[in-house]
């Protein structure tokens, strides 16, 4: 899959089968997400991937947004560490180009995935912690279920000629 064909056509899926994930697409997901871009090479993430079925009913029990990963076959948390910065606080834009990473990684891998947001909801954060077992130190930022899409969404085109400035405001 061409890159410009898998941004443009990657979509949020929320409905997956119950078809196991082959051997080896997860790691190869988490491979793409780790080739992220990260300021001075912080490289301030963490994944904690879950492939317990009760766990992730757990979660689509627990969390109303999180509700897709009661047909997910897999699911993984992205967990920042802010202990590494080195040059200011960039990791919420390091861990933002990661999950991206994944979810295009996964896409193309004819997989589906939904980015659920954890981080800054400090609730969120403080359930996901606890639910497994993340050090103080380290930040649950956001939870994504993968499976194989139970679901067809098309392509959009979310380009606005109003909202781009050139060379000012």
């Amino acid at each position: 899959m061409e890159t410009f064909e898998a941004i443009m056509n990657r979509r949020s899926i929320r409905k997956f089968t119950d078809v196991p994930i082959h051997e080896g697409r997860l790691e190869r997901a988490l491979r793409a997400a780790m080739n992220a871009p990260s300021a001075g090479t912080q490289l301030c993430w963490h994944f904690i991937v879950v492939v317990d079925r009760d766990v992730l009913k757990q979660i689509a029990a627990d969390h109303k947004n999180a509700h897709m990963c009661d047909t997910a076959q897999a699911g993984v948390l992205f967990v920042a560490d802010p202990t590494s910065e080195r040059f200011g606080p960039f990791w919420q834009q390091d861990m933002g180009a990661c999950v991206q990473n994944f979810l295009l990684a996964v896409h193309d891998m004819g997989l589906a995935a939904c980015w659920t947001g954890i981080y800054p909801r400090e609730q969120r954060v403080e359930d996901f912690r606890k639910m497994f077992d993340v050090p103080d130190e380290f930040i649950p930022m956001a939870f994504v279920p993968v499976g194989y899409p139970d679901e067809e969404k098309g392509p959009v085109d979310r380009f606005d000629e109003e909202r781009v400035h050139i060379d000012k405001w």
